[in-house]
C-alpha cells in the first residue's frame, strides 16, 4: 500500500520482524518514563528471537525485562505522577421518555459482528446467525405494540428513524428496544441505528448516550415481504426495505416493498437475468393469494431464487442456501425447489446457532429430543456446538429449555 501511494522508500521492510523493530523503536522516541507503552528494548531482536519471543507485558525495564502488574510502584503516567480521579454524581439521563417517545433504545453490539462490519460482513460463517439488522423487545411490549417475532419495527427518534427485523425475547427489559449498531448503508437501506441515537455526549469522557435514546415503535406494513439468494450480487430496484449478507457461494437479500410490480416473473427476470442461452426457470405464482417462487437455473444449476408473499410466511432460507454449494441438483431437490423445504431424506440444519462449527437449530433440536441432552456440556460432547468461543450457550440452554415444553 504505501509503494502504491508513492511512501516505498519509508517501508522498504523485507520481514515481518523489521517493522516490529522500528514500531519498538518508536515506542521509546522522547520517552524518558512519560508513557507506559514502552518496549523499545525489544528493538535490537533479531528474527529468531522475535520468533521465539513470549507475551510480556510492558512498559519493559532497560534489561528488557516486563511487569506482572502495572501502577504498584504508585506512580502513574501523569503530569504529577499521582493518579487523578473526577468526583461525579449520577444522574438521570439528558432525554428522558415521554408519551410521544416512550420505550428506551439501547445500542451495542452483536454476537458475532465488530463495528461497523467492514470485515467481519464479509464472513458468511459471522453472518449466518443474524443476517440483517434486528431489534429485540420483551414479549409484553410487542403485545402492547401489536408485533410479532419476525416483522418489521419502525423506529423513530427526534433524531432520524430506522426499520429493523423484530426479535421478542424475555430476556429483554420491559420499556427496552435493543439495537446493534453495526449494519450501515453497505447492508442495509434503513438499518443505521445510530442515525436515531440522540447526540448528547458526557462532558467528561465524550461518551455518547448510546444506551438511552427516547424512541417510538411501531410495526412497519409493506405490501409485500420476499427474499432474493444469488451467486452474483445484485443491483436492487423497487424495493423499500432491503438488507444484504454474504452466504457461502451466494449472496442473501431479505427484501420489502410498499408496491408489487405487474408481473413478478418479469420483475425477477429484469434484476436476476444475465445473458445466457441456458437459462431454465422455475416459478410459482398464485395471483389471488399474492405469492410468486421463482428459481432461475444453469444447466441444472441454481443461480439464483426469489420467493414473495404478502407476509412473513416464507420458506426457512438454509436448505435453500445449502444448494448453492452444489453444482447440479438431483431429482429430489429439484422437485422441492419451489417448496422451499428440504425433501424426505434430505437434513435441514435451520438457522445456524453455533458459527463455530456452523450447527443449526434443527439439528440442535432433533439432538436434544434424540438424544436426551440436558446440559451444553453434553450437547458439546455430542456436536461441538458451544466449545469453541462459547457465545452461542445462552441461546443453546435456551433451546433446552424449549425442547422440555410439552
Amino acid at each position: 500500500v504505501a509503494q502504491r501511494m508513492g511512501f516505498g522508500r519509508h517501508f522498504e521492510f523485507t520481514s515481518v520482524d523489521e517493522v516490529f523493530s522500528e514500531h519498538a523503536a518508536l515506542s521509546g522516541f522522547e520517552n524518558s518514563g512519560q508513557r507506559d507503552f514502552d518496549i523499545s528494548p525489544l528493538a535490537t531482536l533479531d528474527a529468531a528471537a522475535y520468533e521465539s519471543l513470549m507475551p510480556i507485558q510492558w512498559p519493559l525495564d532497560s534489561d528488557g525485562n516486563g511487569c506482572a502488574r502495572m501502577f504498584t510502584n504508585g506512580r502513574f503516567y501523569t503530569a504529577s505522577g499521582k493518579a487523578q480521579f473526577v468526583a461525579v454524581e449520577p444522574r438521570s439521563p439528558h432525554n428522558c421518555t415521554d408519551e410521544g417517545f416512550p420505550v428506551i433504545l439501547n445500542t451495542g453490539r452483536s454476537r458475532d459482528q465488530w463495528h461497523t462490519m467492514t470485515r467481519t460482513g464479509k464472513a458468511a460463517q459471522l453472518t449466518e446467525h443474524s443476517p440483517e439488522p434486528y431489534g429485540e423487545l420483551h414479549p409484553d411490549d410487542a403485545l402492547a405494540y401489536h408485533l410479532s417475532d419476525g416483522c418489521l419495527i419502525r423506529i423513530f427518534s427526534r433524531w432520524g428513524e430506522a426499520v429493523v427485523r423484530a426479535r421478542i425475547s424475555a430476556g429483554q427489559q420491559r420499556g427496552s428496544l435493543f439495537v446493534p449498531m453495526h449494519w450501515g448503508g453497505q447492508f442495509a437501506s434503513s438499518g443505521r441505528i445510530d442515525a436515531v441515537v440522540n447526540p448528547v455526549a458526557d462532558p467528561l469522557s465524550g461518551q455518547p448516550e448510546f444506551k438511552h435514546t427516547p424512541v417510538r415503535i411501531n410495526a412497519y406494513q409493506p405490501a409485500w415481504y420476499g427474499f432474493l439468494l444469488s451467486r452474483r450480487e445484485l443491483s436492487l430496484h423497487g424495493v423499500t426495505y432491503w438488507a444484504r449478507a454474504t452466504g457461502d457461494g451466494f449472496y442473501r437479500y431479505e427484501i420489502a416493498g410498499e408496491q408489487a410490480p405487474g408481473d413478478w416473473g418479469r420483475w425477477a427476470r429484469g434484476m436476476l437475468c444475465e445473458s445466457n442461452d441456458d437459462v431454465n426457470w422455475v416459478e410459482y405464482l398464485d395471483v389471488a393469494a399474492r405469492r410468486y417462487r421463482g428459481v432461475r437455473m444453469v444447466a441444472n444449476r441454481v443461480e439464483s431464487c426469489l420467493f414473495i408473499a404478502p407476509d412473513t410466511q416464507l420458506p426457512p432460507r438454509s436448505w435453500l442456501s445449502g444448494l448453492f454449494k452444489l453444482d447440479t441438483l438431483d431429482p429430489q431437490s429439484r422437485a422441492s425447489l419451489l417448496t422451499g423445504v428440504a425433501p424426505v431424506g434430505q437434513e435441514d440444519v435451520g438457522r445456524i446457532v453455533c458459527a463455530c462449527f456452523s450447527v443449526g437449530e434443527n439439528t440442535l433440536m432433533k439432538a436434544i429430543r434424540d438424544q436426551r441432552l440436558m446440559t451444553t456440556e453434553e450437547i458439546g460432547k455430542a456436536l461441538k456446538a458451544g466449545t469453541n468461543c462459547g457465545s452461542c450457550v445462552p441461546e443453546l440452554r435456551d433451546l433446552i429449555e424449549a425442547a422440555r415444553q410439552p
